[in-house]
């Protein structure tokens, strides 16, 4: 059985990194959901955020394997209870003066925010969990959404530890 899991992958900041954490994916044929790159609080690391559906066992081997990488400091698959996860969504929606109120409406309701507002359509972003990002999208489809962008999800465990600094002091 196929269950989602999200990595956290600190990686030096180096060229090249992002490519052959991603080849070790694919070498598995496993597809990544969701991938998210980004520096850290230390410019020397980055932490890359990775949701991958895969049953528990490749999922393991794939963590053992991605240790074994060079600049791969750190690995952390993120309990869904012990993490905040959030994802970004620019969507583009029809809206002409009759449907205009409705989807803002809804942009309220989800607490999202207009960008960007033309005479027949706006374009909004929002911001949430997987499922609020659906739902957001359910409600905004019968008005007609002509193009979407989503990043990939980041996300980060809850309380004060901090996985970064610990690898960062290491570094030192």
């Amino acid at each position: 059985m196929s269950t989602r899991h999200t990595l956290s992958v600190l990686v030096e900041n180096k060229p090249g990194v992002l490519t052959r954490v991603a080849a070790l994916f694919a070498r598995r044929a496993f597809n990544i959901h969701s991938l998210a790159v980004g520096e850290t609080e230390d410019p020397r690391i980055s932490r890359m955020t990775v949701v991958v559906d895969a049953a528990e066992l490749p999922i393991e081997q794939v963590t053992k394997q991605l240790n074994k990488l060079v600049n791969v400091l750190k690995i952390v698959e993120l309990d869904p209870a012990a993490a905040v996860e959030r994802q970004l969504l620019l969507v583009k929606v029809s809206a002409n003066d009759s449907s205009r109120a409705n989807v803002l409406q809804i942009v309220d309701l989800f607490r999202a925010h207009v960008v960007d507002v033309v005479p027949d359509a706006v374009t909004v972003e929002a911001t949430g969990s997987d499922a609020k990002v659906e739902a957001f999208l359910t409600a905004l489809e019968p008005y007609g959404i002509r193009e979407i962008v989503q990043s990939g999800a980041v996300a980060i465990t809850r309380g004060a530890r901090s996985l970064s600094e610990r690898v960062a002091a290491e570094l030192n």
